[in-house]
């Protein structure tokens, strides 16, 4: 099942003030940009952030799955839980590289 843009657009509303946000539809789900750097994967109405060492603080009692067959583990965010989504923003924003220009 493919996401909605609804849920798309809910997601974004979530972490309006940490940055420019935009969304771009990838593959049939969707990739969430803060300032331009990809920060969260949105597939099956769910929301997913790659693993970073200094999220499992943050996330000490969050489930991981996979966003698509073959992918690595990710953290499954509470989409009711904005103050949660705020803090990963906040804290992978300053590590995540932002997106290399096509050449």
């Amino acid at each position: 099942m493919a996401s909605t843009i609804g849920f798309v657009e809910y997601v974004c509303d979530c972490i309006v003030g940490c940055g420019h946000i935009r969304y771009r539809k990838m593959f049939g789900e969707y990739l969430v940009y803060v300032d331009d750097k990809p920060i969260f994967l949105v597939c099956d109405n769910r929301i997913f952030v790659k693993e970073f060492p200094v999220l499992k603080s943050v996330l000490d009692n969050v489930s991981m799955a996979t966003p698509y067959p073959g992918a690595k583990m990710h953290y499954l965010l509470d989409p009711d839980n904005i103050e949660m989504i705020k803090r990963v923003v906040d804290t992978i924003l300053p590590l995540v590289p932002a997106k290399l220009p096509k050449k």
